[in-house]
């Protein structure tokens, strides 16, 4: 069934929501900031593990970097797209949409909604295992990286909930659109996304991730969200070049 990985995503991030909002208040501030940075953390060495190989070559058992050709294309993706996620102000709009949500779903004095919303969003929604994985579970209906990416959402989710309550669990709204969205087109746009194109997508996604980690663990320095439209520029810089 097409769209199935997804759909195991979507309610691994609810249910791990749930049972994170059992905790919450369990932890002291301290406790849950600490958890916070540690998760922060990880995502910065997750990020910087998938984006080194698109980096770095070996090459006659040498370490040399990557050819300018792929280096230039990061730099453009990354400055092109940030300008034109600036423009369009996406995290602006994720905000809104937070207020929105928190206007119709949570209590006046949820003070944590947004923070939360946007937060989890970020982290579970972005990333090379979203986009490879709704690929293959588009194109050879292989769902498998996402059921492994449902796993380690379930317990981000779960963390994020007990710390910001249940704006965490309204990632699951991004997660289903974006990951549903890149599934349904994959077929579609099958003869774009080559071997090529995909690495492309996976390297870009986890330097991503990486500036995710770096806003968990030491506060708000990149707005991640106005930097999505790289991955766009990055697909069709390859496609092209």
């Amino acid at each position: 069934m097409i769209g199935i990985g997804t759909i195991v995503n979507v309610l691994a991030i609810i249910v791990g929501g749930c049972i994170g909002l059992l905790f919450r208040g369990g932890l002291k501030e301290h406790y849950q900031e600490a958890v916070i940075k540690a998760l922060g953390l990880c995502a910065i060495f997750i990020g910087a593990s998938g984006a080194l190989p698109g980096l770095l070559r070996v090459e006659d058992g040498l370490l040399t970097g990557a050819p300018i050709r792929d280096t230039l294309g990061m730099i453009l993706s990354m400055a092109l797209g940030t300008l034109i996620g600036e423009w369009l102000d996406f995290d602006g709009k994720m905000e809104r949409l937070g207020a929105w949500l928190k206007e119709k779903a949570a209590r006046s004095d949820d003070s944590q909604f947004i923070q939360g919303f946007v937060t989890a969003s970020l982290t579970v929604c972005i990333g090379a295992m979203a986009i490879v994985g709704s690929i293959q579970d588009g194109l050879s209906h292989d769902p498998s990286t996402l059921f492994t990416k449902s796993i380690l959402d379930f317990l981000i989710v779960i963390i994020f909930a007990s710390t910001y309550g249940k704006g965490a669990i309204f990632s699951a709204l991004p997660v289903g659109v974006l990951q549903g969205g890149v599934t349904l087109c994959a077929g579609l746009l099958a003869p774009v996304f080559s071997a090529a194109v995909i690495a492309n997508l996976s390297f870009l996604g986890s330097v991503l991730i990486f500036c995710v980690g770096v806003n968990l663990a030491f506060g708000n320095k990149f707005r991640v969200a106005n930097m999505l439209p790289s991955l766009v520029l990055g697909a069709l810089y390859t496609a092209l070049i």
